[in-house]
């Protein structure tokens, strides 16, 4: 579950067909709550303003309709990831070689794991190489 305290919590209105219910968002898989929750945490920490990451995530799902993908939720998250990745490189958070290497260790990781077992990253596999300083 995904506690966003008051004074840190993002503007949900503003974030462009956001999947929801009464209660708040609206996650179908595991991995769609962690980016929202990454996004979240990285605005927080001060990396980028709401208004900032709705508006680039705005221009992902412009892109997307621009493309003719289908406007029915289902690949909502999977544009929010596009638009996160797209953010935290232009903020030097990390570099396009950082991310491949870290998508790539988790496909090696997927390819490994039994059917039915939790996913996950080998303890000797190297981390994200994240910049400091912000």
């Amino acid at each position: 579950m995904i506690i966003l305290t008051d004074s840190a919590a993002p503007d949900l209105a503003a974030l462009p067909r956001l999947p929801r219910e009464r209660d708040g968002p609206v996650f179908a898989e595991p991995w769609e709550a962690q980016a929202f929750a990454l996004a979240v945490r990285l605005c927080e920490q001060g990396h980028f303003t709401w208004k900032e990451w709705a508006g680039v995530l705005a221009d992902e799902l412009r892109s997307a309709a621009e493309r003719g993908e289908p406007d029915d939720g289902s690949r909502y998250y999977h544009h929010w990831l596009a638009a996160l990745e797209r953010l935290v490189m232009a903020k030097g958070l990390t570099d396009h070689a950082a991310m491949e290497e870290r998508q790539e260790a988790w496909a090696q990781a997927y390819r490994h794991t039994p059917h039915g077992q939790p996913v996950a990253l080998p303890a000797d596999s190297p981390g994200p190489r994240v910049r400091k300083g912000r």
